[in-house]
């Protein structure tokens, strides 16, 4: 059976006109969307969505069907979940985060595909130029290389004191070798050395975070992308025993024990899909629509972390952060 979450709500229809309900019905839309995660109705991701389809004037089970699908963070039970939605003939489908992408690309699918993307879509080969996608994908990026050098220096505005930063990125990230020469850039500034770690599967991980103690690095930045979001636990676990801190770019990567991040708003940037899928359920071609950026950066950080790692946190740099996790 496939897992799914099938929402139908239907209000209103006793209410309307007896000329209104003997006219011809209109085609209720659909659209699926599909996440690597566990199912979870609950994630601010799919509720964002929702709410984001909501607002733009759209009622579930009567102008839209909206569909969930769950991969249980399984690359394999991805590739059976895609001829599943192919076959449910959704009008769009949104795949809600990078690693969905690639496999959909490979499907050959036909219909519209609305993204969120933590790489370069150019680089990676999701779409032809960011203005003009040129195929049937567009969506949001969360690429941005002015954020990796303002990430560093918020770092070293935290701690002074640090002379080692060790960074940890994920290789067959699309853009990868473009943050690390930012990061490269950024550090040879402040006056820091560096080593770069990258790792493609648990074992991998664990054995950098060795590596970094090894090295006696005074902090640890992960890149935003497939490390950050799935090990951010066993990051946080390593970072509370070492009492090295670790940074990334999302807010999920401090919620989950880390000490810091800042980058774009991912929660708020899943609610914008649904402008993407409004536009091309009213007759917009994806392919002429921009790949965007989001326009709220936010810095998360983890007041506990910091507490436990025997971190003072300045007053000027509590001020700016828009989250903090006590």
């Amino acid at each position: 059976m496939r897992r799914r979450e099938f929402i139908v709500y239907i209000g209103g229809a006793l209410a309307c006109p007896i000329g209104t309900r003997a006219q011809q019905p209109t085609k209720i839309a659909r659209v699926a969307w599909v996440s690597m995660s566990k199912a979870d109705p609950q994630t601010p991701f799919w509720v964002g969505f929702r709410n984001g389809m909501r607002s733009l004037g759209w009622v579930e089970g009567t102008t839209v069907v909206l569909e969930s699908w769950w991969a249980d963070g399984s690359a394999e039970r991805l590739r059976q979940l895609i001829p599943q939605i192919v076959s449910s003939q959704p009008d769009v489908i949104v795949a809600n985060s990078g690693p969905l992408v690639r496999p959909m690309i490979e499907a050959e699918i036909a219909q519209p595909i609305v993204f969120a993307y933590s790489a370069d879509p150019v680089i990676g080969k999701v779409v032809e130029s960011w203005s003009r996608p040129g195929v049937n994908r567009t969506g949001v990026s969360y690429f941005s290389l002015e954020l990796v050098p303002k990430r560093l220096e918020l770092l070293k505005e935290l701690f002074p004191r640090m002379n080692r930063v060790a960074i940890v990125g994920w290789p067959p990230h699309a853009g990868e070798l473009l943050e690390l020469d930012a990061a490269k850039t950024a550090v040879e500034r402040l006056g820091l050395a560096h080593q770069y770690y990258g790792v493609t599967t648990a074992e991998e991980v664990d054995a950098a975070l060795d590596a970094c103690e090894k090295w006696r690095a005074d902090a640890i930045v992960v890149f935003a992308g497939a490390v950050a979001s799935t090990y951010a636990d066993r990051i946080a676990a390593f970072s509370a025993r070492s009492r090295i801190p670790a940074v990334s770019a999302w807010a999920d990567f401090a919620e989950k024990g880390n000490l810091m991040t800042y980058g774009p708003a991912i929660k708020e940037a899943q609610v914008r899909l649904a402008w993407f899928v409004d536009r091309i359920l009213k007759g917009a071609k994806a392919a002429e629509i921009a790949v965007e950026l989001p326009t709220k950066i936010e810095l998360v950080i983890n007041l506990k972390t910091a507490k436990a790692l025997g971190l003072t946190i300045p007053p000027s740099l509590l001020s700016r952060a828009d989250e903090v996790i006590e």
